[in-house]
């Protein structure tokens, strides 16, 4: 178990200096203007801190403090939404991770589901105990988030209706058919449900198997919603979609133009 090691007093003032002039996180780029030293030398000196065992590095150039409780320097993640912000930005949390947050499910799930416009290699990352699923997303579907405070700082997570989009989108993101469809429910039943927007929202993502998925639950689910049936039928694109492509699908439902498992074509 490694354990902290002593500090000079030079060392111990720059250290102060950085605490207390960050949040949560501490970047090369951040330190750096804080002791108004060159990038190269505060990279060496974050990292001989760490060594020291009074920070814990998180990624390349990124590292968060030591607890001085803390009897070791292999802690968790705080708050994996705000190392998620650090790594990825511009990113949001969505999918089950929102889901949670908005108390659309009580099912807890271990791993951050994180939409990012990077290309990151490593798309299911491990970070200090903490497992993230990194999805890629244009420029241009970066709407329908909310910033919410994550102690001193906000980051931003995807808004009820667009949380539910995004699983209509991939119901991979809400865990898989059932949970996701579990969670569509609980939003159409809930104080949160906005089936005009998620029109509006699923319109600006443009992906033409929502609006086959969406109709097709409201009709099993909500079947009174009949005008954003209707607006989800007028919307229908060509050819054949899944309910979810991850899953075999025996029946067509050809008034929705959907692939749906047996058991989910019935009643």
């Amino acid at each position: 178990m490694k354990t902290m090691t002593g500090l000079g007093k030079a060392d111990r003032q720059r250290l102060s200096a950085v605490l207390r002039g960050t949040k949560v996180t501490i970047t090369v780029a951040e330190a750096s203007e804080i002791l108004d030293m060159p990038a190269s030398g505060t990279a060496k000196l974050l990292s001989r801190w760490a060594k020291k065992g009074w920070l814990s590095r998180v990624r390349r150039g990124l590292y968060i403090a030591i607890p001085l409780e803390s009897r070791t320097v292999d802690i968790p993640l705080e708050d994996a939404w705000v190392i998620a912000d650090k790594l990825y930005t511009p990113c949001y949390i969505g999918g089950w991770s929102a889901a949670e947050y908005w108390d659309l499910t009580e099912q807890l799930f271990r791993t951050v589901i994180v939409l990012t416009t990077q290309r990151p290699r490593d798309r299911k990352p491990s970070i200090k105990g903490t497992e993230f699923l990194i999805r890629t997303v244009s420029d241009k579907v970066m709407f329908g988030l909310k910033s919410v405070w994550r102690g001193p700082l906000k980051v931003h997570v995807s808004d009820p209706t667009r949380t539910i989009l995004d699983m209509l989108s991939d119901p991979l993101l809400g865990g898989g058919l059932r949970s996701t469809i579990d969670m569509f429910r609980n939003y159409i039943s809930s104080e949160k449900k906005d089936l005009k927007l998620l029109i509006e929202y699923a319109d600006q993502l443009g992906n033409g198997a929502v609006f086959k998925r969406l109709g097709f639950l409201l009709e099993k689910y909500a079947e009174n919603e009949q005008d954003i049936i209707g607006q989800c039928r007028e919307k229908l694109t060509t050819g054949n979609a899944k309910l979810d492509p991850a899953l075999k699908a025996e029946k067509l439902i050809t008034r929705w133009r959907l692939w749906v498992p047996e058991r989910w074509a019935k009643g």
